[in-house]
This record gives C-alpha cells, structure tokens and sequence, in this order.
C-alpha cells in the first residue's frame, strides 16, 4: 500500500545523511593520517619501510571496498570470539583502511611532483629529512594534494552508500527504509540521490575555493627562497 511521503521520512533521510558525513569525517582523518604515513614511507630513503608501503597500497587498491566492509564486520569478530563490531565502528575502520591506501598515493604523487632541485637544495643547506620534509617539501606538497583530495573525498561520500550492506542507517539505508513503507521509490530515490549532489558538490565548490586562494597551484621556490623560508621557520 502507497502512502506519501511525510516530514518524519524526510527527516530519517536527512538523519541518514548526517551519519555519512559523520563517518565520512572520521574516516577522512583516521585514514588521512594513516595514508599520510604510508605517503610518507613511500618516498623515504628507507628501502624496506618503502616496500611495507607499497604492498599495503597494493592489498587495500586491489580489493573491493565492499570486501573491506565484509571482512571489518564479519571477520573481526570470527578472528577474536566474543568480539562484536558495532556497525558503526565497523564502517569507520573499513572506510579508513580503504580511504589510506588511496590518500597514501597521493601524498606520494604529490611529494614527488616537487621538483627534485628543491630537495637537493634543502640538502645543501644540511637539514635533516624531517626538516626538509617539514619546512621545504610538505607546504609546497600540500597545494598539490587539494584537487585529488577533494576528488577522492567526493568519492567516499558516494561509496559509503556501501556500508548499507551491514545495515548501517546511512544515507542510502533510510533511503531503502523509506521507499519500503511508502511504495515510491523513484520519488525517495530521486531524494537521496539530491541530497548526494548537495554534498558533493558543496565539497567541490570548498575545494575550488581553496584552490584559488592558494593560486591555483603550488610554485616551486627557487633556492634563495628555499632558504629564505628555512631561515624564517627556524628564527
């Protein structure tokens, strides 16, 4: 039987949707701190920390997200009896694990496109390589990594649509629930996929923005200027 569409299943959309973006957010910083270290690892002088990196790429790119989600809710608790991973926390960890593989390349990409003139100078001024990832390379990175960053966080808002598998009430979940008590799926689903648009494109449109007060791109010093920042980070 059909009945229409009320306030209180806009609202359970609406609530469906705060729970995306909520763990959408956390998983955009536990991943991006994750994927920031393996980045990182990725274009360090150590050989084998490089080689840890790049199988843990690998595993996590070459797997569906989906099967991250599965083995996150389903596995855990098969590996450790007696455990239960709330759905909630089971989505975070996945969407993590899976958001750190894709932030980890691109850190690497984004450290690499500096131009190696910048590394051999911060060199020929002694640093350290922490100090030359900290006050020569990172902030000229970090203009780089916005675009992808803001492409791969559009991304995961549309593949967190996944964890509705383990019957998480995000976004797409109440957008099921909804269409199943009122019989109008093309009229909720037509609703979802709106509020998808809204927040993806907010989050592009923030992304353009930030690009253009950054100016609209990262430039790389020359070597007065290398030293020139050094020496004022370090007065």
């Amino acid at each position: 039987m059909n009945s229409p569409i009320d306030g209180a299943d806009l609202l359970l959309i609406l609530q469906g949707a705060a729970v995306t973006l909520q763990i959408c957010a956390l998983s955009v910083l536990c991943g991006g701190a994750l994927g920031l270290l393996f980045g990182l690892l990725a274009t360090g002088p150590v050989r084998v920390l490089r080689w840890v990196s790049a199988v843990w790429v690998s595993a996590i790119r070459g797997v569906p997200v989906l099967l991250i989600i599965f083995f996150v809710y389903f596995g855990v608790p098969l590996l450790s009896p007696g455990s239960n991973v709330p759905e909630y926390w089971a989505a975070v960890v996945a969407l993590s694990v899976f958001a750190s593989a894709y932030v980890s390349e691109i850190v690497r990409g984004s450290i690499q496109a500096i131009p190696r003139g910048q590394f051999e100078a911060a060199e020929a001024l002694g640093l350290s390589y922490a100090s030359r990832l900290r006050w020569v390379i990172l902030p000229q990175a970090a203009k780089i990594i916005v675009p992808p960053g803001i492409g791969f966080l559009v991304i995961l808002v549309k593949d967190s649509s996944l964890v509705a598998v383990i019957g998480l009430i995000e976004l797409t979940r109440a957008g099921n629930i909804v269409a199943s008590q009122t019989g109008k799926p093309i009229l909720t689903y037509l609703i979802v996929g709106a509020v998808y648009f809204v927040i993806c494109f907010t989050l592009s449109s923030l992304g353009r923005r930030y690009e253009r007060r950054l100016g609209g791109g990262a430039r790389a010093p020359k070597l007065g200027e290398t030293i020139s920042i050094f020496k004022g980070a370090t007065s």
